[in-house]
């Protein structure tokens, strides 16, 4: 008795009959060019497996993981670098001798710029520090107008509150500057991610279609 391949198995032909054999059906739901090869049907399969929600979950918390640290690490710099500007300016206006006791506004600006200079270090080497761009001088320039601008909302805040709501109590006047650091905090982190600190980006992973081309493009 003649046999045939056929669709689905082995089946025996009549005698004196001209058997018309088949193909193995074709692979569906695998990229063009992928044969029946064991060890090349093996990595399709496993590429192409629809079924794998684990890594993606796991991605997604290291990810968040990832910011949250960030943003711990920002926020104790700038703690810190409130510690400098308090500090100095209190120093400098209050201190021993009252050095700068007529000029606050001299005093202010020097406890600023090494607040800044504090807080850009801080980042730059350790928030930022897989993201730096390597370009210091655009990096401190770009770092120094976010400061700036950032700066400049608490005074806002304050001036509103005190000159268009005719507010001039300590609760109304400490909750307007407390509202201005918050925006101005705010303004500095999205500002350092989008301008500063650039560098460092990780390469996209490769998708399922590519890692099977390429495992494909191997074993021909």
């Amino acid at each position: 008795m003649e046999t045939s391949i056929v669709a689905g198995g082995i089946r025996g032909g009549r005698p004196g009959r001209d058997p018309s054999p088949r193909t193995l059906p074709v692979l569906r739901d695998y990229p063009l060019g992928v044969t029946t090869d064991d060890e090349l049907f093996t990595a399709a399969t496993l590429v192409a497996d629809p079924v794998e929600k684990s890594p993606r979950r796991t991605l997604s918390i290291a990810g968040l993981w990832a910011w949250a640290l960030e943003m711990a690490r920002f926020l104790a710099v700038g703690g810190l670098s409130f510690v400098v500007d308090m500090g100095l300016f209190n120093l400098l206006v209050f201190g021993p001798g009252h050095v700068m006791a007529h000029k606050t506004t001299t005093a202010n600006v020097i406890s600023v710029t090494m607040a800044t200079l504090v807080s850009w270090i801080g980042n730059r080497h350790w928030t930022f520090k897989d993201k730096s761009s390597g370009r210091r001088g655009r990096e401190l320039v770009i770092y120094a107008a976010i400061n700036l601008v950032a700066a400049l909302i608490p005074v806002g805040t304050v001036a509103l509150t005190r000159y268009t709501f005719n507010l001039a109590t300590p609760l109304a006047l400490n909750g307007a500057k407390v509202a201005g650091i918050i925006i101005g905090t705010a303004i500095r982190y999205v500002g350092y991610k989008l301008w500063v600190f650039t560098g460092g980006k990780a390469p996209k992973a490769a998708s399922g279609a590519d890692e099977v081309a390429a495992i494909a493009a191997t074993q021909l």
